[in-house]
């Protein structure tokens, strides 16, 4: 599997499974009916960010953006978000764009990584972040609404390089 930058090209292979987790409303805190163009201007800001896919013989298995968490006195902290496939589930895929991501917001001199908002009842990518070193910082009761599970916490996570 290779990490590397998206390309504008990469976009028709994101955005079918990118609606596919968006509108299940599960673990992405987006607007269900989010359209087309939105999404992909919210998938590829402006630079300092970063957007980068997940590729193995030739198709997008996911994708991660990274950038600073706040702007001014706050942007020595890195932000990211990631999205992948479901159909590639179990594969690792997350994994690597997460220790991709992590290596890379260190590398361009992020302090730490935070990540805002990760649903409580998403325990895969919980226990993925904790066992590349995110803790749970705090939890906020109740911030996110599950479809089927109600009113749930979301996880601010965080990891200091």
């Amino acid at each position: 599997m290779e990490i590397r930058e998206a390309a504008a090209a990469d976009w028709d292979a994101i955005w079918p499974f990118m609606r596919k987790i968006v509108l299940a409303g599960e673990t992405f805190s987006w607007e269900r009916d989010l359209d087309e163009q939105r999404a992909r201007e919210r998938w590829f800001p402006a630079p300092p960010w970063r957007t980068v896919v997940a590729v193995e013989d030739g198709r997008v298995l996911g994708t991660a953006i990274c950038g600073p968490n706040r702007e001014g006195p706050g942007a020595h902290v890195a932000t990211a978000s990631f999205m992948v496939d479901p159909d590639t589930g179990g594969r690792g895929v997350g994994r690597a764009l997460g220790r991709h991501v992590l290596e890379r917001a260190e590398a361009d001199g992020f302090r730490a990584m935070q990540f805002n908002a990760v649903v409580e009842t998403n325990t895969r990518a919980v226990e993925l972040w904790k066992s590349l070193g995110m803790e749970i910082a705090t939890t906020l009761p109740e911030a996110f609404h599950h479809p089927t599970r109600g009113y749930v916490g979301l996880h601010v996570m965080y990891r200091r390089f």
